[in-house]
């Protein structure tokens, strides 16, 4: 490719926060977009070349030629997007992003990857502009990367699968769509300083996601890859009619926790007649691939708080992380009614400008 930036470019990162920051807390403001949970991706094209690169800069290209043939038929010639593929589902006027579909896409069998896309087609969320043609923007402002983007995709048809993201400079309206458009699968708001170039590899932005906690029962865990001590722990929810279902999984202690927590647990480990520690195993997928998913079984007395952000159906969207643990519950009384859960809002509405 023939383009005026060096490849490959590392994704310009955000940083947690707590809270949507004031528009005017940094020189020359923030920006405010909606956060979209799919896969964050460069898109590159000089003339019939399209490349598709992940963080990392693991190529997507394969896995969504139905991607690639958007992007040939409603992009400029010569152009470098900063994306987030995305898939919907539901019915119409009812739609959300659905990770969990978007995921499916990743398919190491060529027939399937073809299937796929035609049943779940994807499409692209545009939100930067790092070259256009012969010019190399990323030492732009910000807020001429976005104007020259709003250029470039003005003339996208209205059936295209090409979307240029929402923006504000309005906190109360970037707070509103913090609260309204997670019931359309987004997970949060982004906020970009309007006067800062585009910082590849750098945490630069800000990313205000949704934090919620909930009561769960331990149902058992895994020994850590190193050999030693708790790696996670499983968790659950009661449904109404009291059956317990897995919900996810609970990581990130520190090495001296792990250890612990191997000593806490054991007076709850189910064992058989003559000692044993029970094992249970979860579903194998392509993602698990080798790796053992046997674990642990504990009886399901023990009742944690766990901090979550999204729940995707009736798991967490994303490992959960231990608060405390819970003494005063009875595990009988973690039931998925806890479960805070968005109210419905139609991707189409989001998408609108």
């Amino acid at each position: 490719m023939d383009l005026p930036v060096s490849l490959p470019i590392d994704p310009m990162l955000a940083k947690a926060a707590t809270r949507v920051p004031d528009a005017e807390a940094v020189p020359g403001g923030y920006a405010f977009e909606p956060k979209w949970d799919g896969f964050r991706c460069l898109v590159v094209r000089d003339g019939d070349e399209v490349e598709l690169a992940s963080r990392g800069s693991k190529p997507l290209t394969r896995y969504f030629p139905d991607v690639v043939e958007a992007v040939r038929a409603h992009l400029p010639a010569r152009i470098v997007l900063d994306c987030e593929i995305v898939v919907r589902s539901g019915e119409e006027g009812a739609q959300r992003l659905d990770f969990d579909a978007l995921s499916q896409r990743i398919h190491p069998a060529e027939s399937r990857v073809r299937k796929l896309a035609v049943e779940t087609p994807a499409e692209l969320i545009a939100f930067d502009l790092l070259a256009l043609g012969d010019e190399n923007l990323m030492s732009n402002p910000f807020g001429d990367r976005r104007s020259r983007l709003e250029d470039a995709l003005g003339g996208l048809a209205e059936d295209a699968p090409i979307h240029l993201t929402r923006i504000t400079t309005d906190t109360a309206l970037a707070q509103e769509w913090f609260e309204t458009f997670e019931g359309a699968g987004l997970d949060g708001v982004v906020a970009k300083p309007l006067a800062d170039a585009y910082q590849p590899g750098k945490r630069a932005m800000l990313k205000i996601k949704h934090q919620r906690t909930a009561d769960v029962v331990i149902m058992g865990y895994r020994i850590h890859k190193s050999g030693e001590g708790v790696g996670s722990l499983l968790v659950g929810l009661y449904n109404d009619d009291g059956e317990l279902f897995n919900v996810g999984g609970v990581a990130s202690f520190t090495a001296k926790r792990r250890v612990e927590l191997i000593a806490e647990l054991e007076p709850y480990v189910d064992r058989t007649d003559d000692g044993a520690a029970v094992r249970g195993a979860t579903e194998k997928s392509r993602y698990t691939g080798a790796r053992d998913v046997t674990y642990v079984r504990l009886r399901p007395e023990l009742v944690i708080e766990v901090g979550y952000n999204q729940m995707e159906q009736w798991r967490f969207r994303h490992p959960a992380t231990l608060v405390r643990f819970r003494p005063d519950r009875e595990a009988g009384s973690c039931l998925f009614s806890q479960i805070d859960r968005a109210v419905a809002y139609d991707l189409d509405e989001v998408l609108t400008r």
